[in-house]
């Protein structure tokens, strides 16, 4: 930047730096165009994020962390810990670099990919508001969702910042004693306390929450399951994404038939609980997040 003075220049180049995305690997679907990007960060490090495209316009699931701390069974992203938080400028590069490699304004985000958005508060909270700033990128709040594995101290504070984003909460179990067995954030933040969060959460926002379940045959794919669920949700204005399970090499579980999934989201509508079937996405180059980074043997 030759506009300014050499003594600020040299300044800037000693106390700061531009943490970019570089495009180490991109995937593209042949099913879909689902495009998935291995980004290279400034120290070497590596993170996954996905562009999709809608009827509604593009999305991009964006990382948060390097890694993750949450253990859960059914995730490649945490099969090795956690590395480090993603800053801010870093959380939305991978949005300005997907808009830039296509051509295209990205319109919708959701915080889904590699990470626990709660876990990395600030520069969560940074995020939104550089992302939905007018001088920013301009995607308006309600625009985008935030995924929580079931960090309830997280959800207090962001119920506070009382922001017009969509909730979405992994719960992904009925009871403890399933969903002990998959998440171990379970054994900080029980289903109890977790659902309680998610009403004061809906108390101040007034804004319906979205529940992930991602269905796993023979552990969480019964009537019963579904029955308790439903439950479970009762007096929570909510939406159920319901989620045929990722194959992961690292563990045996599998996905449940279609007519099985069909069944559970059936035995749903019948207590009255809202209920779709995700539409799977980049089938063909493993689009959910963890698997290229993992396959890549950069964890």
């Amino acid at each position: 930047m030759l506009n300014i003075p050499a003594a600020l220049r040299k300044k800037l180049d000693e106390k700061c730096f531009i943490a970019n995305v570089e495009i180490a690997k991109k995937l593209v679907s042949a099913i879909d165009g689902t495009v998935k990007y291995l980004y290279r960060l400034y120290d070497g490090e590596y993170i996954e994020s996905v562009l999709m495209k809608y009827e509604h316009g593009y999305t991009v699931c964006v990382s948060t962390q390097v890694g993750c701390r949450m253990g859960c069974k059914f995730c490649a992203s945490g099969l090795n810990g956690l590395t480090r938080n993603l800053l801010a400028s870093e959380i939305l590069a991978q949005i300005i670099m997907a808009g830039k490699d296509n051509g295209i304004r990205v319109s919708n985000v959701v915080m889904m990919g590699m990470g626990e958005p709660l876990d990395n508060f600030e520069n969560s909270k940074r995020f939104l508001n550089l992302v939905s700033d007018k001088n920013g990128l301009g995607i308006g709040l309600r625009h985008i969702s935030l995924s929580t594995s079931g960090v309830v101290s997280g959800i207090e504070e962001l119920s506070k910042l009382n922001l017009p984003i969509t909730l979405s909460v992994s719960l992904h179990a009925p009871s403890d004693e399933i969903r002990n067995t998959i998440m171990p954030v379970n054994k900080k933040w029980n289903i109890k306390e977790l659902l309680d969060a998610c009403k004061r959460y809906q108390k101040i926002t007034t804004r319906r929450i979205s529940f992930e379940y991602a269905l796993i045959e023979g552990v969480n794919d019964s009537k019963e399951c579904a029955d308790m669920l439903a439950e479970r949700l009762k007096g929570i204005m909510c939406h159920v994404n319901l989620i045929p399970a990722n194959p992961v090499k690292e563990n045996s579980f599998k996905k449940p038939d279609i007519n099985n999934i069909k069944k559970f989201q059936s035995f749903l509508a019948a207590k009255g609980v809202n209920a779709t079937i995700r539409r799977t996405l980049g089938a063909d180059i493993n689009a959910s997040c963890g698997q290229l980074r993992k396959k890549e043997g950069v964890l």
